[in-house]
């Protein structure tokens, strides 16, 4: 398994003691997607650099409270998991970032380590398609059509830059239009309808007059005092047991750009059908969406997903593969999935795995296959899909795009830049323009759309 080096004692890290107060905070606030300030707090924090430490601030009382050692089970999960992951992997990142209490944010674990990659780079593209070598692609050389090209413009500048393919807010990124749309989305399917539109505006009509003035609404965006680490913030032991059940994550760490996908036949959600992955690539390009019921951020962006579906539904195939749940009752359970009535315990069996996608089909309603993966979690695993992950691969087998793992990863527009370029040469891989880079994403940056 390809990573970064990890280089430190684990045994050390063993005896380092973590504050719970800090333990997770902007993963678990962004997972928060009902608070009104939960998701502002968490990009903001990604984008502030952490002051850096004198030495009159060491050992100050502003210094977080230090937590007892690791418990008797901690201690036993964190050497079962030092003995089964080798160093330098992302899930060995993980577990250091778990024993060392980082925030859990876009940048702690594996989540820096995991970025978006793919075969466009601007490397690539700007050798096949900018033929004056002006640093820039300009309609006329785009092979596509209009609106393909004016997606890849996507600052509208009249032309594809360097600065169209940088992939800087992460899919948890925090912005009063988030506010708005997880406001409004009531039953947490990723899609706002009119009538949950009309609710939200009977919500923001404080005084019944059926209008709302400009106060009315920065009202409902003012700031919320911060709540603390709040009940969705897991505890050390509960993200071990996450770890070493691959709730949070699984181990491996996915085919790379450039590599053949693995092939898998699997069954869908409501056991009509054995697809396998070849008979799918075979005539277009295909879209693979792993992901899970509990994992919030895959409903939520499921609508965007199905935006992608609905744009090239006639040049692509889209198949979702049903993986592990990441917030069961009997692990990290989330507030949000209460309030959205997704409550379930870890499947044990094939029959309650597909039982519980039946419901996430159900609510979601995504107008593509949905196949459910094997109990002991192949094809999440081949992929490393949990909690949730896409991929791009072309006609030949050839994954020609991956995005980061999930949930800080999981970005849908990122995933249709890639296909547009894909389609855009026929379907096919056929510029093997190197081993694939990352889709110029800062895991600590967030922007406003």
């Amino acid at each position: 398994m390809a990573g970064c080096k990890v280089v430190m004692s684990f045994r050390s890290l063993l005896l380092r003691p973590v504050s719970r107060s800090v333990w997770s905070a902007p993963l678990a606030a962004a997972l928060m997607f009902g608070m009104a300030n939960a998701a502002e707090s968490e990009s903001e924090s990604a984008n502030e650099p952490a002051p850096a430490e004198s030495a009159e601030d060491a050992g100050t009382d502003d210094a977080p409270p230090e937590a007892p050692p690791l418990s008797e089970e901690e201690q036993r999960i964190a050497d079962e998991l030092i003995e089964k992951l080798d160093e330098g992997t992302e899930a060995r990142a993980m577990l250091d970032a778990i024993l060392t209490g980082a925030e859990m944010g876009p940048r702690d674990g594996w989540f820096a380590l995991s970025q978006g990659t793919t075969r466009y780079t601007w490397e690539a593209l700007s050798a096949r398609y900018d033929l004056d070598q002006d640093g820039k692609i300009v309609r006329e050389e785009f092979p596509g059509p209009d609106a393909d090209f004016q997606r890849l413009d996507r600052d509208s500048s009249g032309a594809i830059d360097p600065a169209d393919l940088k992939w800087e807010e992460h899919a948890l990124a925090g912005s009063p239009v988030t506010q708005l749309f997880y406001w409004g989305d009531e039953d947490g399917n990723g899609k706002l309808t009119h009538e949950e539109i009309a609710a939200l505006f009977l919500k923001f009509d404080r005084d019944k007059v059926g209008e709302l003035s400009l106060d009315d609404l920065k009202a409902a965006f003012a700031p919320r005092p911060p709540s603390g680490p709040g009940s969705d913030g897991p505890t050390r032991e509960m993200l071990l047991k996450g770890l070493i059940r691959q709730e949070i994550g699984a181990w491996n760490e996915g085919p790379a750009i450039g590599e053949t996908a693995p092939d898998f036949t699997l069954r869908t959600h409501d056991g009509l059908e054995d697809v396998s992955l070849r008979s799918r690539h075979r005539n277009k390009p295909l879209v693979l969406v792993f992901g899970n019921f509990t994992c919030g951020p895959f409903r939520a962006h499921s609508g965007n997903v199905e935006r992608v579906h609905r744009r090239y539904r006639d040049q692509a195939e889209f198949l979702t593969v049903y993986v592990r749940e990441a917030h069961p009752t009997d692990g990290w359970q989330l507030s949000v999935n209460e309030t959205h009535g997704v409550t379930l315990p870890q499947p044990q069996t094939q029959a309650e795995r597909e039982s519980v996608a039946q419901q996430c089909q159900a609510r979601l309603r995504l107008p593509w296959d949905m196949v459910v993966d094997t109990i002991d979690d192949a094809a999440g695993q081949a992929y490393s899909g949990m909690p949730s992950r896409l991929y791009v691969i072309d006609r030949a087998g050839v994954v020609v795009y991956k995005s980061g793992r999930g949930p800080f990863g999981f970005k849908p527009a990122e995933m249709e830049q890639s296909l547009i370029w894909l389609l855009s040469e026929g379907g096919t891989a056929s510029d093997p323009a190197g081993s694939g880079t990352r889709a110029t994403s800062s895991p600590g940056a967030s922007s406003e759309n």
